[in-house]
């Protein structure tokens, strides 16, 4: 990976959170790993499983070290907000039901829907792709799988 990899300020500061929670887990799977490597032959039953968490958590940090040595903060758009793009905020209508979605458009490293926060939509999926370069009021369509979804952009923010 050397291309440049674009982040807003959040996504960027979530990166590193999660590199320090990832070094605290490191550090318990390394010593899970000691202690299983001492206990005798009973009681070691549990070597594997914990050397497998400490391959994945190594693997996760070189991940996460990686994105952020190619991060490039992105900047607020000097034209405000007339088209979506990354790092943008924006409140979508689905034609179809009429629920409204408020998103952010994110690279995909930042790209995250957990529960009761705001979805942050990958520039590489298929309703951010659609969505880039968008302005307010316009309809688009977007393949969702199961089924065609149509939406008005509502109002973008930067």
């Amino acid at each position: 990976m050397t291309q440049r990899i674009e982040l807003t300020q959040g996504g960027y500061a979530r990166l590193q959170q999660t590199l320090e929670h990832e070094y605290r887990r490191l550090e318990e799977a390394r010593r899970v790993v000691q202690e299983q490597m001492h206990a005798n032959e009973n009681e070691s039953l549990g070597l594997a499983e914990a050397q497998r968490e400490l391959l994945a958590t190594q693997e996760r940090i070189t991940d996460i070290e990686e994105t952020l040595s190619h991060a490039v903060l992105i900047e607020a758009s000097a034209d405000g907000a007339s088209q979506a793009r990354l790092g943008s905020v924006v409140v979508l209508l689905d034609v179809g039901s009429g629920r409204e979605l408020r998103l952010q458009l994110v690279s995909p490293p930042e790209a995250s829907a957990l529960a009761g926060q705001m979805p942050r939509v990958s520039t590489e999926s298929p309703v951010g792709r659609a969505l880039l370069g968008r302005a307010m009021g316009e309809i688009f369509e977007v393949n969702l799988g199961k089924r065609q979804a149509s939406y008005r952009v509502v109002s973008i923010t930067a």
